[in-house]
């Protein structure tokens, strides 16, 4: 039996970056992963949806230019060549983990844990013992029990990736961020698609003004939303609702995903009060001393980076440097369409419920000469703060690169600064930075006037 330092079952996001972190801090680590490594951020999620979606903004742009004096063409899309592209983006950050792993003495085992006793896990017939274990399995999509379901092919987001040719006819059940995106890139491909959600609204995680912006970009291309769905069936080339029927020569099913939770019920961990979930405390640490979770498996933002936190915080709790928890108010969620959209902290009504004399200020794109000049006018961005200190409590940003201009928002807010301190910053001209920078500015006018007026 090979005994290591920390045990890591996943190799996803937050498994490899934990890894990574636990060999630095000196510990000898021993990662298993059943399937790819990478997990399925890297494999069948963020990083090919992400090369899919540069496509669809290419040929966004190519519209772009036709409608500003540019006569441009594209001849055809060469969809096995776009998977060509995004099967060797995804080896190359394989090897670039692998090799990680090489330079930092990391054991990296390919098959499936099977629990045996204590921290004793048994993969190929092989025994691992981990001083400290660190779970990291992720989870799988969730499929719902929808009548003739199971009688016809359809593709998960774990599959929908292998698929080689380009549907006709896309039609996806699930309106959340996953959805959304794949339903992006297909229709720009040239796939009539249609969502269909049972909710009221699609994107019902997001703000809900930039929810209204992305829904009408989407039915503007065309996209057929249906809320309110009611799926009585599916059956082949088709899903019936209570009111209509749906065709379709590709179906996906995108309606989140559940927590692989064979391992922890095996070894008799403690789950939250709703079974779902993996409870964990501060630390990280599972009710089995020494065994941490992390990621899908204990809740909260099933995001990569938020995994990856999570990991980097659980390592060095594990070697004795125990810091706070990642804060969900920390963690950016994007989404990455067209328009992009990003936010983190509370949202306004969030705010108030917690007692705050909350200000809101918002200054569209379309106010920004370098927006103006790009063609990129749609969206805004909107600063969460409060009267009295102008702390930063939360922010949203809908326009081009929101994904990576949200940063300069969270990057203050960690850092414990206020909008004083965004106000106050010596922004480039022209970039559309400096929407941020205008947003402050009017927060601080409007705090200003609000205690002239109080006294």
């Amino acid at each position: 039996m090979k005994t290591y330092d920390v045990l890591i079952i996943g190799a996803g996001p937050g498994g490899y970056v934990a890894a990574e972190e636990a060999a630095q801090l000196g510990n000898s680590v021993c990662v298993i992963e059943k399937n790819a490594i990478g997990g399925c951020c890297l494999n069948v999620g963020c990083i090919p949806s992400k090369a899919y979606l540069q496509y669809s903004h290419w040929l966004s742009a190519v519209h772009a230019l036709n409608a500003n004096g540019l006569s441009v063409t594209v001849n055809q899309i060469d969809f096995p060549s776009v998977v060509k592209r995004k099967n060797k983006i995804i080896s190359t950050l394989q090897s670039g983990i692998h090799l990680t792993f090489k330079k930092n003495g990391i054991q990296y085992i390919t098959g499936e844990a099977k629990y045996v006793e204590g921290k004793i896990f048994e993969v190929n017939g092989e025994r691992y013992y981990g001083k400290n274990v660190l779970l990291a399995m992720g989870g799988a999509p969730f499929v719902p029990n929808i009548p003739g379901l199971s009688d016809v092919d359809y593709l998960t987001t774990n599959s929908f990736f292998d698929m080689e040719t380009l549907p006709n006819q896309l039609t996806i059940i699930g309106g959340g961020v996953i959805g959304v995106e794949l339903a992006y890139a297909m229709k720009r491909f040239g796939a009539d698609v249609t969502i269909i959600e049972a909710a009221p609204d699609i994107l019902l995680t997001v703000d809900s003004e930039a929810r209204s912006i992305v829904k009408e970009k989407l039915q503007r291309m065309g996209i057929k939303i249906i809320t309110k769905a009611s799926v009585q069936k599916v059956k082949k080339g088709c899903v019936l609702l209570s009111s209509e029927e749906i065709p379709f020569d590709q179906l996906l099913v995108a309606t989140g995903r559940k927590q692989n939770l064979e391992i922890p019920l095996a070894m008799g961990l403690e789950l939250d009060e709703r079974k779902h979930f993996v409870k964990v405390n501060e630390y990280y640490e599972t009710s089995m001393k020494n065994v941490y979770a992390i990621g899908d498996l204990i809740g909260g933002y099933t995001l990569a980076h938020a995994a990856s936190a999570e990991g980097i915080k659980a390592v060095r709790a594990i070697n004795g440097k125990k810091e706070r928890p990642v804060s969900p108010y920390s963690i950016p969620r994007p989404l990455f369409i067209e328009p992009e959209v990003a936010e983190f902290g509370m949202s306004e009504e969030e705010a108030r419920q917690k007692g705050y004399d909350v200000i809101v200020e918002k200054m569209p794109f379309s106010f920004n000469g370098r927006a103006i000049a790009a063609n990129e006018t749609e969206g805004f961005v909107k600063i969460i703060s409060e009267s009295k200190y102008r702390e930063i409590l939360g922010a949203v940003i809908v326009g081009p690169n929101a994904a990576d201009l949200i940063h300069q928002i969270l990057a203050v807010y960690e850092s414990e600064g206020t909008v004083d301190e965004l106000a106050n910053t010596v922004f480039a001209h022209p970039t559309v930075s400096e929407l941020i920078q205008e947003t402050a500015k009017r927060i601080y006018k409007t705090s200003i006037n609000l205690r002239r007026n109080q006294e």
